[in-house]
Formats: structure tokens, C-alpha cells, sequence
């Protein structure tokens, strides 16, 4: 099946209902794979699920209220109630703070270009529920992002130039009164810069563990890896061959209040061999990016991901974006086998 690709514009609630409308299947998909995800992870059922998703409520309501609306508009538009679709945006909360993502990502700036690069490695029953959602909410820049049926912030790229994607963690914690990590992605494609966006996180705070890379067409990436007590930065790197990179997987680098788990064994492999491949390159090009992410040493958990003993995801989607450009190119799929290739273009 043809991934499902939505043109929503409009108010924040007119953006949500056709959102929610477009992808009802998909978004009902969402809440049926997350109900079965969460039962099995967290031993939660959904109305207990959506008893989580009421106290992030408050504190999105009086500091984005948009987003609620947004929301909102999802619900209506997919036939759902509101907490549904706030659970579905603060999944990772549930998943990785009350107690599985693998993902590896890269940002690379050179003189002349700016990358920013990520496998998407999650449970393949999940696969049918991906959509590509555009965004058109002026005077905000317009959004292109890879998303899930009902999910309002994700990865991708705006007309800004600004990029954005994330990494999952675990590490114990919950903050309510901070900004859902989806939502943080969210706020960062409504971002003019780099800057601006970091500086709305800062700002903020995010509710959970998480990394997030945030890179823009002049001044390249940066790394916030997020724990619910803290922020930890990761500028870019500054020698050797891979100076202005920066690059991440799925435990904790640097120290925080909390102590990660490393849930993933094979992550620091894939942050090594990332780094690895990225020395072998020289100059970076969209082309040699792609080439990485097929990587299969360690198959199958490898960065090029396959379900496997080892394994229960594997790498859904891939996408390569050059933020001078302004476009990115998205390979559904693990990138070695046949899936459907396109562009965002905000």
C-alpha cells in the first residue's frame, strides 16, 4: 500500500480535522497498535491510558494552546475523543517513562551544505499506520514531516530550512509540566531557526527521555538529549574528519540527574559505526548519506534494521534532508529492499 500523504491547511483545529479525516484508518490504527503496546509495556490499559494523557493536558493548554486544539480537530475529524489522541502524542511518555525505538540519526554541516539524516526503526505492525502529513499555517513556516496517523509532531523539515529528528531513550521520569517530546518535535518544525527552535526547548523543558537533533541551513545541528529533570546539549563537533557533525542513537551520552537503561544493546555499535562510516566519506552528499543507512554490519540490528531473535523492529522509513536545499528524500522501508521513494518539499 501507497504510504497515505495528507495536505492540511488552516486554523490549528481545521489543520487537526483534516488530519483526523484523512487518516482516520491510519489514526485508528495508531490507537490500536498503541493500546496493545501499552498494555504489554506498561501493563496499562487504554482508559487508563488516557487518565495519563489528561494530566499533560493543563500545562499544554496554558502554554501551546494550539496544540490542544490541533488536537481536537484530529479527534473530530477521525471520530475519536480528545484523550485518545493526546495519549497518541505523548506515547513516548508512556512507553519510555513508566516503565521499542531504534533508531540512528546524523547531522553533518560543511562549508556548503547542511544534512540532517535518520533510519526510523520501529515495530513493523506499525508500518500500515505511517503517514506524510504537509502543513500550511502561515505566518508559521509550512511543515513536511513523516508522522503516524494522529501524531501532530514528528520528523521532517519547513520552509525555514529548519530540520528535526529524534531518537528514543529510556530513563525513569515523567515531568507533566513540561513539553510532551512529540510536541517538542512539533515545535521545532514551528520554528524560523536553529536557534529559535533550542531556545523554545530551553524554554520549555521536555516531559521525558529523549534526543532530539535540531539543524537549520546556516548553522548546521545540535543535540538535546532530554531526560524529564534535565537538558544535556551536544554541539557540533569541532575536529577532525567529522567536525560540524553531530550523531546519536538510543542511550544516554552524557551524564544527567537520572541514569539511563540501555534498552537497546546494540546502540553504542550503531553511534560507532555511524561515526565510523562517516570518516570513511570525506564530503558528504545527500547520495553518500543514503549509502550509510544501508549499512547491515551487526544484521540484524545493525543500522539498517531487521526484525530478528535480537530484534523485534526494524527500520520503517528512512529520510535524508538537505536543509539548503530545502528538501528531503524519504525511502519507506529498510533501505536495502524495494519501497516507495519520495520528496518533502515544504
Amino acid at each position: 500500500m501507497p504510504i497515505k500523504h495528507i495536505q492540511c491547511s488552516g486554523t490549528p483545529y481545521e489543520i487537526g480535522y483534516q488530519h483526523g479525516q484523512g487518516a482516520k484508518t491510519e489514526v485508528h490504527g495508531s490507537v490500536a497498535f498503541y493500546g496493545a503496546f501499552f498494555k504489554q509495556r506498561t501493563k496499562l490499559g487504554w482508559p487508563e491510558v488516557r487518565e495519563v494523557a489528561k494530566q499533560f493536558m493543563p500545562f499544554i493548554e496554558s502554554s501551546y494552546p494550539e496544540y490542544i486544539e490541533e488536537m481536537q480537530g484530529v479527534a473530530d475529524g477521525a471520530g475519536l475523543d480528545l484523550e485518545s489522541i493526546v495519549a497518541l502524542n505523548v506515547r513516548t511518555e508512556i512507553a519510555y517513562g513508566m516503565l521499542s525505538d531504534g533508531c540512528t540519526a546524523l547531522s553533518w554541516k560543511t562549508t556548503d551544505a547542511s544534512f540532517l539524516a535518520q533510519n526510523w526503526d520501529w515495530n513493523f505492525e506499525q508500518t500500515p499506520n505511517i503517514i506524510c502529513l504537509s502543513i500550511d499555517q502561515a505566518p508559521k513556516p509550512k511543515i513536511h514531516m513523516m508522522s503516524e496517523g494522529g501524531i501532530i509532531g514528528k520528523i521532517g523539515l519547513n520552509s525555514a530550512g529548519v530540520g528535526v529528528t529524534l531518537n528514543a531513550i529510556q530513563a525513569p521520569g515523567v515531568s507533566y509540566d513540561k513539553l510532551p517530546c512529540h510536541l517538542a518535535l512539533r515545535t521545532v518544525l514551528n520554528s524560523k531557526s536553529r536557534d529559535a527552535a533550542a531556545d523554545a526547548l530551553r524554554k520549555t523543558g521536555v516531559a521525558s527521555a529523549c534526543h532530539i537533533t535540531i539543524a537549520d541551513a546556516s548553522t548546521g545541528g545540535i543535540g538535546f538529549e532530554c531526560t524529564a529533570l534535565d537538558i544535556v546539549e551536544m554541539p557540533l563537533e569541532t575536529d577532525g574528519q567529522l567536525r560540524g557533525s553531530h550523531t546519536h542513537s538510543n542511550h544516554l551520552v552524557k551524564k544527567h540527574k537520572v541514569e539511563g537503561t540501555l534498552f537497546l544493546n546494540d546502540s553504542p555499535f550503531r553511534l560507532n559505526r555511524i561515526q565510523e562510516l562517516m570518516r570513511d566519506v570525506g564530503k558528504p552528499s545527500l547520495g553518500e548519506i543514503s549509502e550509510m543507512l544501508k549499512d547491515d554490519k551487526n544484521y540484524p540490528t545493525s543500522i539498517n534494521r531487521a526484525v530478528g531473535e535480537k530484534s523485534t523492529s526494524q527500520t520503517l522509513f528512512s529520510i535524508v534532508m538537505d536543509l539548503k536545499q530545502r528538501f528531503a528524500k524519504v525511502k519507506m522501508g529498510r533501505p536495502t529492499e524495494d519501497g516507495e521513494v519520495f520528496e518533502l518539499r515544504p
